[in-house]
């Protein structure tokens, strides 16, 4: 049981490793003329602009959700997981 919760939060810890550099890497590369397109980002969801509303009357929910994803997160995402791979054998 504590090998399982030891392996689930190392690869949580790699998951948003990998995600936070990759946005940083975008963020960086963004005006730089050959290396742009890390920053080439799609967006998949609600819009959060204007989100769906459901009025009861009594309250109001309003659901919005936006993913985005750019190319420098997936290709951290990807050397993330095989970092995981690669460290975390025996736990």
């Amino acid at each position: 049981m504590k090998e399982n919760f030891k392996r689930t939060i190392a690869f949580l810890f790699f998951l948003l490793a990998g995600i936070v550099l990759g946005t940083v890497i975008a963020r960086v590369c963004s005006g730089v003329p050959y290396l742009g397109w890390l920053a080439y980002d799609m967006s998949v969801g609600i819009d959060t602009g204007a989100p769906v509303i459901l009025d009861l009357i009594v309250f109001k929910l309003a659901f919005g959700f936006t993913l985005s994803v750019n190319a420098a997160q997936i290709i951290c995402v990807i050397a993330a997981l095989i970092a995981y791979n690669k460290t975390c054998k025996g736990l």
